[in-house]
């Protein structure tokens, strides 16, 4: 497959089927936005938390593969990829619950970052409520199946739960938000 065809230079891409539209266009940037959390996966997966977290991340990384391409396919078309449903959202919850099962309940806000491997999840949390956020805006003015964006919804959850095991494992401490209190920056004003 050549890299470059030249296609592209006017400023609009090819959805799958053939449909040329804007790359200014929400479904250009909902995928692209899939697409650049796919990447920011793959840099939190140079520090696993274990091989099985690892692995799901993989997983879903080729999950994520197939939510880009069914948004950059004209709506109802089938571009002859596995479609990501309620399967796969349950895949997540129970995930979720297992990784729960290990931490001490969350009684407050907590500052993203701590060990190099919860920092990286944390910034693919925030990418993908990106992610959701405009496939959210796609899905006001065309059709979009919603279980992409339960399925978005549930990975964020995820990767913030993934962040908080990454820190517990290395004896890191979640570091609370301190909303107005002086300490923390805040006005201190009530």
């Amino acid at each position: 497959m050549k890299i470059y065809t030249k296609t592209g230079d006017s400023g609009e891409t090819g959805l799958f089927g053939g449909t040329r539209i804007s790359k200014a266009s929400d479904r250009v940037e909902s995928y692209g936005e899939v697409d650049e959390l796919n990447s920011v996966i793959g840099l939190a997966r140079m520090n696993p938390i274990d091989d099985e977290r690892d692995a799901l991340l993989r997983t879903i990384q080729s999950e994520l593969f197939n939510v880009g391409a069914e948004l950059a396919a004209r709506p109802g078309k089938d571009v002859g990829i596995p479609k990501v449903d309620e399967p796969q959202v349950q895949t997540l919850e129970r995930a979720i619950d297992t990784a729960e099962e290990e931490l001490e309940p969350l009684a407050f806000f907590i500052l993203p970052g701590g060990s190099p491997a919860a920092s990286h999840l944390h910034h693919a949390r925030t990418v993908c409520r990106r992610a959701e956020r405009r496939v959210v805006s796609l899905a006001q003015q065309d059709e979009v199946r919603p279980a992409l964006i339960r399925y978005l919804n549930r990975l964020s959850d995820l990767l913030f739960v993934l962040a908080r095991l990454a820190n517990h494992r290395a004896g890191v401490a979640d570091v609370p938000w301190k909303g107005r209190d002086k300490k923390a920056g805040g006005s201190g004003d009530s």
